[in-house]
C-alpha cells in the first residue's frame, strides 16, 4: 500500500510562495494568489462561512496553502490546527505477507489491521514477500530501515512456521497472523477451524440431517485437517456413526465440487445434506445438485465456508462461515498494547471464531 500526494497540493509546495503582505503579515489576498482562487473564496473558507458551497477539492486546497504560508488568524486556528506530525517514524507499523495479489483473505486481514492502525493515528507499510528465501527479508529489512515500531507477519495458509532467524533479531514486536511457531515466541492468531467445522456441522445436525457429507479441500493443509476434525466430532457429538464414503476429498475449486458432488449423488444411500469446507467448492455442488434436477434445500441442504461475496449472491444464498480475517488483522494491531512478556516469553495462540452465517440453503430433511 503506498501513500498518494495530491496533484493540486503538490502544485502548491512547488510555487514560489508569493510576497506577503504588510509587515510580513500573510493576508487573504497572499493566499487567493497561491491558490488560484479569490479572496471572497478564501475568506468564505477561512471562516467556515455558513451556507456557501464550495467544492471540498476547493477548501482543502485553500486551507493547505494558509498552513504552508504560514496564516495565524485566531479564528483559523481554532477552526484548523495544525495536523499532528510524528515524532521521527514511531507511527509506522509492518505488515508482510507472503502472498497478496491472488487472495482476499490478505486484503481483508490488512484492512484490519488498517483501520485499527489508522484508529491510533498509525500508518501500515505493506511488503508481499512470497515467502522467498532470498527476497523476504531483503523485503522485512527495506521495512525496518523506513523505521517500523513493528512488524504485522502473515502466511495466507494457516500453518505452524519454523519463523527465520532475523524474526527473532528484530528489536520491534513481531505479530504472527494465521500462523505460528512450536515454541510460541510470537503473539500468533489463527482462526478457530475444528470450532467452525463442528459448528457448521452441528448446524445440519440441528435440522435433521444426519446423513451428511463434507468435500474437504487438500487434505495436507490444516484448514482441511481442522475442518475434518471439526465435522467428525459433530457427528460424535451427536451419536452418528462416521461414514467414510460421506467424505470426499477436493482442492477447494469448483470443478471439485462438483466432481464430489456427482460422486456423492451416486451413492447408494446419497446424503441429506452436503458440508463444503469452502465457498468455491459449494459453487459446483450447487451446479451438480441442479444438474441432476435437484433443489437447494427442498431435497438437499448445502453449507459452504469462508463467506465469500459470491455466497450471498448463489440462489439460494449459501448458508456458510465467516473467516475471520478481519478480527485478525485488528486483533494484531491491539497486541501492540499489550504489557511485553517477560524476557523472550511464551504466548498462547489465540484463536478467533468462525460464526456461521445462517442464509436460505438449509432445510430440516423432508417428509
Amino acid at each position: 500500500m503506498s501513500e498518494t500526494t495530491d496533484p493540486a497540493s503538490d502544485t502548491i509546495r512547488r510555487r514560489k510562495a508569493p510576497a506577503k503582505g504588510a509587515k510580513g503579515r500573510v493576508t487573504m489576498i497572499d493566499i487567493a494568489r497561491a491558490a488560484g482562487c479569490s479572496q471572497a473564496t478564501v475568506s468564505f473558507v477561512l471562516n467556515n462561512s455558513p451556507g456557501i458551497k464550495l467544492s471540498q477539492q476547493t477548501r482543502e486546497r485553500v486551507i493547505e496553502v494558509a498552513r504552508t504560508l504560514g496564516y495565524t488568524a485566531p479564528a483559523f486556528e481554532a477552526l484548523h490546527p495544525p495536523i499532528p506530525a510524528f515524532e521521527g517514524l514511531d507511527g509506522v507499523i509492518g505488515f508482510a505477507v507472503d502472498q497478496l495479489a491472488t487472495s482476499p483473505e490478505a486484503v481483508v486481514a490488512i484492512e484490519g489491521a488498517r483501520q485499527a492502525s489508522w484508529n491510533a493515528g498509525n500508518v501500515l507499510l505493506v511488503a508481499q514477500t512470497l515467502g522467498d528465501a532470498v527476497m523476504e527479508p531483503r523485503a522485512i529489512a527495506a521495512l525496518t530501515k523506513r523505521g517500523i515500531s513493528a512488524l504485522i507477519y502473515m502466511t495466507i495458509f494457516t500453518r505452524e512456521i519454523s519463523a527465520p532467524d532475523y524474526l527473532y533479531g528484530l528489536d520491534i514486536p513481531v505479530i504472527l497472523l494465521n500462523c505460528y511457531t512450536a515454541d510460541y515466541a510470537f503473539p500468533a492468531v489463527v482462526p478457530s477451524e475444528i470450532a467452525g467445522g463442528q459448528s457448521s456441522t452441528r448446524h445440519l445436525i440441528s435440522h435433521g440431517h444426519r446423513r451428511i457429507a463434507t468435500i474437504t479441500g487438500e487434505p495436507w493443509m490444516q484448514a482441511a485437517q481442522d475442518r475434518l476434525k471439526g465435522y467428525r466430532r459433530a457427528l460424535a457429538t451427536a451419536d452418528i456413526p462416521f461414514d467414510p464414503e460421506l467424505v470426499v476429498e477436493g482442492d477447494w475449486s469448483a470443478s471439485a465440487g462438483y466432481a464430489a458432488t456427482v460422486k456423492l449423488l451416486a451413492l447408494k444411500d446419497r446424503p441429506t445434506a452436503i458440508f463444503c469446507q469452502n465457498d468455491r467448492t459449494a459453487i459446483g455442488c450447487y451446479e451438480a445438485l441442479k444438474e441432476a434436477g435437484l433443489h437447494i434445500p427442498q431435497d438437499i441442504s448445502v453449507v459452504g465456508y469462508d463467506d465469500e461475496e459470491i455466497a450471498r449472491h448463489l440462489f439460494p444464498p449459501l448458508t456458510t462461515s465467516i473467516l475471520p480475517h478481519m478480527a485478525m488483522g485488528q486483533w494484531a494491531i491491539e497486541q501492540l498494547e499489550a504489557p511485553a512478556a517477560p524476557g523472550r516469553g511464551r504466548y498462547p495462540i489465540t484463536k478467533l471464531e468462525c460464526p456461521l452465517v445462517e442464509r436460505e440453503s438449509v432445510r430440516g430433511v423432508a417428509g
